[in-house]
């Protein structure tokens, strides 16, 4: 593949996760979730885990320290997240879904799902086995 060839797919992945990420925000806004995509992914991440430290949680969502900080500030402030002090290291702490943020949660599944159904209309299921296989392809090449 030239650099040419390269440039012009890596532009065209970028702009498309750029769109999905702008729908669902705008979505997310017009349906007053009362969360941001960005909180979506925290709390989503949350519930699907038990007691996460921040640095781990910020591998999971690919988020730098200060930028998850400030989510899980937000997040606090809301009474969806709660930070728990850490039983093995007195300088952290964990972070968990209050009862709200775990109802939070639920109420807004299904419609996160009918969000990303949308951009997955007109894709069959070889469609979705070979974008799965060539994002996979890319993920591991980066390791």
């Amino acid at each position: 593949m030239t650099q040419e060839q390269f440039s012009k797919y890596s532009f065209l992945l970028d702009r498309t996760a750029r769109r999905v990420k702008q729908y669902a925000q705008r979505k997310f806004k017009l349906s007053d979730f009362d969360i941001t995509v960005d909180q979506w992914l925290v709390m989503k991440n949350l519930s699907e885990n038990e007691l996460l430290s921040q640095s781990e949680l910020a591998q999971l969502v690919f988020k730098d320290q200060p930028t998850l900080t400030r989510i899980i500030d937000i997040l606090t402030k809301k009474d969806y997240v709660e930070r728990l002090p850490h039983p093995q290291d007195r300088r952290s702490f964990q972070l968990v879904l209050t009862e709200l943020g775990k109802d939070k949660v639920k109420e807004l599944k299904p419609q996160v799902a009918s969000i990303r159904e949308k951009a997955w209309e007109n894709l069959n299921e070889s469609d979705f086995l070979e974008f799965k296989r060539i994002l996979n392809t890319i993920y591991s090449n980066l390791e």
